[in-house]
């Protein structure tokens, strides 16, 4: 019988004492980011001065939490769990999730299709953002140029994440290159996505996912998505707020463990919930495909193509990751979904290695 987890805190379990090594080593191994994510954004460690002026909303975050779920019973669990935190980038794959529904529902045709087309708010009507489609933004190969709620998207060139806080080029200018040919990680870019999916679905996309995925399966009323103070527009005659998909400036989604497991479990489980087809089984297998630019990433999901990324695990699973050590490890092979929170980015892979000898 394959078990989806009732709403609610009484999530079916199976303890392995085989998967306490690595619950052990997940609390040991905490990133060093002070608790105060207030100081470790406004005191520039994503962007210097004045690009790094806080603008959306921040909360400090709490120690190591995560749970490895395995065939939909939670066989371990460390910190707390239920603790709405900040998530970093993880949101980038909910935005992902997003477009995947408006392209379901047929409002995007084709991720081949140029956004321009379907919006028209005067961001793709530039020689270099007119041919931009939505699989170069989902890939993060876009090369959009321009100014999105006060942040210029220079402040994303020669970005480098093994470095991150440490990067003394990013922000530097470089010649943008044309559309899908180069890959450069990037939040500006990320959020015009997230302005543009806004347009298409004509819904804050908080409301679309809580609507047609998060009540759906099972999720708290704890998680929210914020974007920033100054990112509202009017569709149809009414205000509504564009998402961040990162918490750069503030803002971006403030969710639980368990929360981030059951997304983890629906994408598993290829969009499937308790008989319902939530998301296309076609919108998981593009957004897990290598993109031809950089084969580790796919559409706002990172992959382990030739297991690059994570020596010590398969290559098939894939991953929304966050800045922090935050990170939804799914492996729809093995029916795994591993959450852990605020875990030394570093230390990932051996982290996950512990789990696979585990289970093997």
């Amino acid at each position: 019988m394959t078990i989806f987890p009732p709403a609610g805190p009484n999530w079916p379990s199976a303890f392995k004492t085989t998967f306490s090594e690595a619950a052990r080593f997940a609390e040991e191994n905490e990133t060093p980011w002070s608790r105060d994510l207030s100081q470790v954004i406004g005191q520039g460690h994503f962007e210097p001065p004045p690009w790094n002026e806080i603008i959306g909303h921040v909360r400090p975050r709490g120690g190591p939490a995560g749970l490895i779920v395995l065939g939909g019973k939670i066989a371990a669990e460390w910190g707390d769990t239920s603790r709405p935190d900040m998530t970093f980038s993880c949101a980038k794959s909910c935005i992902s999730m997003t477009i995947g529904l408006a392209m379901d529902d047929g409002l995007i045709k084709d991720a081949q299709d140029r956004i321009g087309a379907l919006v028209d708010d005067g961001g793709f009507d530039s020689a270099q953002n007119a041919p931009i489609t939505w699989a170069n933004m989902l890939q993060l190969t876009s090369e959009w140029e321009g100014e999105l709620w006060g942040k210029p998207d220079i402040v994303d060139r020669n970005r480098d994440l093994s470095v991150e806080g440490r990067n003394s080029r990013k922000g530097e200018a470089r010649p943008l290159k044309a559309p899908g040919t180069y890959w450069e990680y990037n939040d500006v870019r990320v959020n015009r996505l997230a302005l543009a999916a806004l347009q298409v679905l004509k819904r804050p996309l908080p409301e679309v996912i809580k609507t047609r995925i998060m009540d759906p399966i099972g999720a708290s009323k704890t998680w929210e998505w914020h974007g920033y103070y100054n990112s509202w527009m009017e569709i149809n005659g009414t205000l509504m707020q564009s998402v961040s998909g990162g918490a750069h400036w503030g803002g971006g989604m403030f969710i639980s463990a368990r929360d981030q497991a059951r997304i983890g479990l629906l994408m598993a489980r290829g969009g499937r919930w308790n008989g319902r087809q939530l998301i296309s089984e076609d919108y998981i297998r593009n957004a897990t495909t290598p993109s031809p630019v950089n084969p580790v990433y796919g559409w706002l999901w990172w992959l382990n193509t030739g297991r690059a990324r994570m020596a010590n695990a398969p290559e098939g699973p894939f991953q929304a990751v966050g800045a922090g050590g935050n990170s939804i490890w799914i492996d729809p092979e093995r029916d795994l979904v591993v959450v852990s929170r605020w875990l030394r980015p570093e230390k990932t892979d051996e982290f996950l290695g512990l789990i696979y000898k585990a289970i093997s």
